[in-house]
């Protein structure tokens, strides 16, 4: 008995010791590595830095250990005047990996020429990475890819500090401005780029840099824009899905024979001045529109959006968005992507209100996730037991006091030196081209700051990097975008008075909505 109480005892410890360890975690550590790419035909060499550097709160505590990987152009020794870009995913609990291995880092993971998975998984040199004109960091906010809070913090007090709006950009605030310090770059032009929620976060991060650490930014890059916390409820909301709904239909072939004649970028304004110009208002008017008029705005909306008039007078011409991606090849037996309404999925009945699944979502982590473990380890040298966090655990995200689109007009104001671009996939259902422009029309009601603001647009989804040709192009986009940012030696920030002229957008690329 009592040998049996002793061997209870020792196997009792064991678990409690067992229990008690963990994975070992050094906030504030780094390893370099040295890389070189071929980028339009010419060799960069630089450095990859990949470590952890402590989020310090007010009073000079570490809370946090955020991991990031920073690349440096190794061949040019004064960065005054070298560009920084500061790169932020989405969710709000999506890891960097995306734009990482996707579109600007120096490797790329290797997919089709339309942005698929192929085997054997793995990276390649990215050609088009914008490392010759800009260093990048990567940056993971708390509980995305492998930044953890410290530990101690009880889940109330990790949730109260890291996840909301104005939490998120208040911490990732104090740890830029650490991180500017730490590699002397304060001199340098400094730019955001956000994807996604990363749109809503470099947005309010533009003014709270300014307001509160002090750091004027030259640039801010929106990919896929959220909303901004712009309100469009109503008829403007119920609208403001059609031009993405014709661009869908017209690419898997779903409208009549004179639009599918068109060129995509010649069907879309017209989409877009129905919408603004009689969808809207017809809306506005709920049950005292007349029936003739009801049936010819439904009549015009199934033209353009492939779902049948029948459909839409059946919903009051007010087409929920996961009805869309279940109706619009129904009859095919497929449903559409809400990330990127290319990608085809097959449920498991025809029948129903919303698909099953997102085909896009899982065709790219599918992609993504053996590629950046793959990457960190054997070319970062970076060795770590922690699980790399694709989606992180961020709820409940407190999403209230979302002024951020605002944020972003007010930085613009108080910075003469600012420029902001947009870009957007056409195909697109969950941060969609059209709603990117309104946001652009609302942050700036004036008028006047809108000659430091552009919009691109591209055939391709909310990645529009994936597609091989948006890749090309959507790095060339931000190469203009930084040089042009970028003043000229000794050129003032200040406004001049210029009548009452007022500023025109730029909007160039696939598409002018203005």
């Amino acid at each position: 008995m009592r040998k049996l109480l002793t061997f209870c005892m020792v196997c009792s410890l064991a678990i409690g010791v067992l229990d008690a360890q963990k994975i070992p975690v050094n906030i504030d550590s780094a390893v370099t590595t040295k890389g070189s790419v071929t980028i339009k035909g010419k060799q960069v060499p630089y450095t990859a830095t990949a470590g952890k550097m402590p989020v310090w709160d007010e009073d000079g505590n570490a809370i946090a250990g955020l991991f990031y990987v920073f690349y440096k152009r190794s061949d040019i020794k004064d960065t005054s005047k070298r560009p920084l870009v500061f790169s932020f995913n989405g969710g709000p609990g999506a890891a960097s990996v995306w734009m990482h291995l996707g579109y600007t880092g120096p490797q790329r993971i290797k997919i089709s020429e339309e942005g698929y998975p192929v085997q054997p998984y793995g990276v390649e040199e990215n050609h088009n990475s914008i490392l010759d004109v800009a260093d990048i960091v990567f940056v993971e906010p708390v509980n995305t890819g492998l930044s953890r809070p410290v530990d101690g913090m009880s889940k109330e007090d990790v949730a109260k500090t890291f996840f909301g709006v104005n939490a998120d950009v208040k911490y990732l605030a104090r740890w830029i401005s650490g991180f500017v310090t730490r590699q002397d770059r304060w001199p340098s032009p400094k730019f955001l780029v956000g994807e996604s929620y990363g749109t809503t976060r470099v947005s309010g991060l533009a003014r709270e840099l300014q307001e509160r650490q002090w750091m004027y930014l030259n640039g801010v890059v929106l990919v896929s824009p959220t909303t901004l916390g712009i309100r469009r409820d109503g008829p403007v909301d119920d609208a403001s899905m059609l031009p993405y709904y014709a661009a869908t239909a017209w690419f898997h072939k779903q409208q009549p024979s004179d639009l599918q004649q068109k060129d995509l970028t010649e069907m879309l304004p017209e989409v877009e001045t129905f919408t603004i110009n009689e969808l809207i208002p017809a809306l506005t008017k709920g049950g005292l529109l007349p029936l003739a008029e009801k049936k010819n705005i439904a009549a015009q909306m199934a033209r353009y959006s492939g779902i049948s008039e029948k459909v839409i007078m059946e919903h009051n011409l007010r087409i929920p968005t996961r009805f869309f991606w279940k109706e619009l090849l129904r009859e095919e037996g497929y449903t559409v992507g809400r990330l990127d309404s290319r990608y085809l999925g097959i449920d498991t009945q025809d029948a129903g209100e919303r698909p099953d699944y997102s085909p896009e979502n899982t065709s790219w982590q599918h992609t993504f996730t053996p590629a950046i473990n793959y990457y960190l380890k054997n070319y970062l040298n970076y060795n770590t037991d922690l699980t790399y966090y694709i989606a992180g655990q961020t709820r409940p995200w407190d999403r209230s006091d979302d002024h951020t689109g605002e944020d972003l007009g007010r930085a613009m104001s108080e910075n003469p030196y600012l420029h902001v671009m947009v870009q957007s996939g056409y195909y697109d259902g969950a941060c969609d081209y059209f709603n990117a422009k309104y946001n652009m029309w609302q942050i700036d009601k004036t008028g006047k700051l809108m000659d430091r603001m552009r919009w691109r647009g591209y055939r391709s989804g909310h990645m529009m990097y994936l597609r091989s040709e948006d890749l090309v192009t959507s790095n060339e986009d931000l190469r203009e975008f930084i040089k042009d940012a970028i003043p000229a030696d000794g050129e003032a920030a200040e406004y001049k008075h210029n009548g009452l002229n007022i500023a025109k957008p730029v909007i160039e690329g696939e598409q002018n909505g203005f």
